[in-house]
């Protein structure tokens, strides 16, 4: 029977808010492509991404572009070639994994010729406030063992300050999601080296980060909004020492297994990161985060409600997802 893709729309609620530099929202919105024959489906969400110029109606009409390709057999190892980086990539590639694992009847981490993936600990993210607000949220999440703070730009230094006074005994990663400029770039270090952080994710804009070559980084720095596939490793030479694959930016776990392997080749360490989503969009991107140095795949945790079935989480620890959600 000839396989049919379809395009879905889905809503989940976010408990409370997720603030960051560029702002702030109460849902997550996520595009579910599914590949299904009449006896085996397949499936795999993304998070359109406006900071990339993806809205959910793009991401969708892009998926939908592809239904005829789908019907005629077209398979994940020519995906590249049709379609550009990106969520709606994500999504469709997932989905042909997912379907692959299961009409073979071989997991999808034997089928990417790895291991079988074990529970990893994942970061637990705080949202963008005033350092008062941000002190409470991270006394509250103390108990976690890696915390990853949202800045965003002025006043940075306090927030920094605050979380460390609420979470003394947790492991930090600073996330300024580009909004660090060069003139408050030694001042926010400072704050960073003060309060032990471990690592900073994406201090600068992409595109105008140059002066990260030219600084001496005591604190390792990490490429998030700077890098998306394997194309942009070279422009990240002298900059960074870590990288952020995220598989919406990166265009699904195909690319990712790729991009990952190439990295390390060239000495970053690795961060598997997400946007948020529910426990579909994660589920893929486990294959790569038991190899990963950081581990951020807390989007479930941050949602009012989770689709069924679900990842396992215990605290911050998230166990590999059961066939039946993916893989």
């Amino acid at each position: 029977m000839p396989r049919r893709l379809s395009v879905t729309v889905e809503r989940f609620p976010i408990a409370g808010a997720f603030t960051i530099s560029r702002g702030s929202r109460t849902e997550a919105v996520v595009v579910v492509a599914t590949v299904e024959d009449g006896a085996v489906r397949g499936r795999g969400e993304c998070v359109p991404y406006a900071r990339y110029g993806e809205s959910v109606e793009s991401v969708a009409a892009a998926l939908e572009e592809q239904a005829g390709w789908i019907a005629d057999g077209g398979g994940r190892f020519d995906l590249a070639g049709r379609m550009k980086p990106g969520a709606a990539r994500n999504a469709l590639d997932c989905a042909l994994w997912d379907f692959e694992a299961k009409s073979s009847g071989t997991p999808a981490y034997a089928l990417a010729g790895l291991a079988a993936p074990g529970p990893v600990t994942t970061a637990y993210t705080l949202s963008l406030g005033d350092p008062e607000a941000m002190e409470e949220a991270a006394r509250n999440a103390a108990h976690r063992p890696l915390l990853k703070v949202k800045l965003g730009g002025e006043g940075d230094p306090e927030r920094i300050a605050a979380v460390r006074r609420g979470a003394p005994d947790s492991r930090l990663i600073v996330d300024a999601n580009e909004a660090w400029r060069p003139e408050t770039l030694q001042d926010n270090l400072a704050a960073c080296l003060a309060a032990g952080i471990g690592l900073i994710e994406q201090p600068l804009p992409a595109g105008e980060d140059a002066l990260l070559a030219e600084i001496d980084r005591t604190i390792p720095i990490c490429a998030d909004e700077s890098l998306h596939d394997r194309a942009g490793l070279d422009a990240l030479a002298k900059r960074y020492d870590a990288i952020n694959i995220k598989l919406d930016k990166a265009g699904g776990l195909t690319e990712a297994l790729k991009l990952a392997h190439e990295a390390r080749a060239r000495g970053f360490e690795i961060m598997v990161g997400c946007m948020v989503g529910s426990s579909l969009a994660m589920a893929p991107a486990m294959l790569i985060a038991h190899h990963a140095a950081y581990v951020d795949l807390d989007g479930p945790l941050l949602l009012a409600r989770d689709r069924e079935p679900a990842l396992r989480y215990d605290g911050s620890t998230v166990f590999p997802p059961p066939p039946e959600l993916w893989g």
